[in-house]
């Protein structure tokens, strides 16, 4: 029979193990949130990442928030500088174009791939993200699109059954996101359409016509920023 000096070792002992887990779920969260900040253009290229400051903010320690930028770090959306702290990662304009061009070589493999692997429940899935996309681009509506946007593209990844390129993609994403904001009314609404041309020829099977397709959404997508950053 358990004593309470027991029952209390043995709580004591519980927490002590769920402790890393919360830490570690504290940790993902604060880096998620970090994540969304950088890439929607909350923080601008260039900006200092103050520790503290996004501990109070977030109302969290700074370790995670420490433990958030190496993360970061190491997808290439912070930079630490020597004597300057965590900085907004700066690409430039020679390094965004080349990403740019992988990321459309690897939307066009993978679409080639969701068109050979396809599945009616995916589909369905796709065609009902569609469907509410281009219904919040009727009604004017953008604050769920870049979610809706994100949605799509995941189903997509799904469709292609791949998940070394899904993870790699969607790595690059992440790193490439902030380079296709301020989209003009008009752009959203042809990168929807664009979206329902790509699903038509997944469904239809066509692995080359979803390639070139995908491929070229990518870099028409981008040519607000290829335009503006020639050099």
């Amino acid at each position: 029979m358990n004593t309470e000096a027991d029952t209390t070792a043995a709580s004591g002992a519980q927490g002590q193990s769920s402790a890393p887990i919360m830490h570690q779920q504290l940790s993902h969260l604060v880096t998620a949130r970090l994540r969304e900040a950088i890439v929607s253009g909350t923080y601008a290229p260039g900006e200092r990442l103050v520790e503290g400051r996004i501990a109070q903010e977030l109302d969290v320690s700074r370790v995670p928030v420490r433990e958030a930028l190496r993360a970061l770090a190491s997808e290439g959306l912070v930079e630490v500088r020597p004597r300057h702290g965590a900085v907004v990662a700066s690409l430039q304009p020679s390094a965004a174009r080349e990403m740019i061009q992988i990321r459309a070589t690897l939307e066009g493999l993978n679409a080639r791939l969701a068109a050979e692997h396809r599945t009616p429940e995916l589909v369905g899935q796709i065609e009902q993200v569609l469907a509410e996309g281009k219904a919040k681009v009727d009604a004017g509506e953008t604050a769920d699109l870049l979610e809706l946007n994100a949605r799509f593209h995941d189903l997509l990844y799904a469709a292609g059954a791949n998940t070394i390129l899904s993870d790699l993609m969607r790595s690059l994403r992440d790193r490439t996101r902030m380079l296709f904001t301020n989209a003009s009314d008009a752009e959203v609404r042809q990168t929807w359409d664009e979206h329902a041309a790509i699903l038509r020829a997944v469904q239809s099977g066509d692995a080359t016509l979803s390639a070139l397709l995908a491929e070229r959404h990518v870099m028409r997508a981008a040519q607000h920023y290829l335009a503006n950053n020639a050099r």
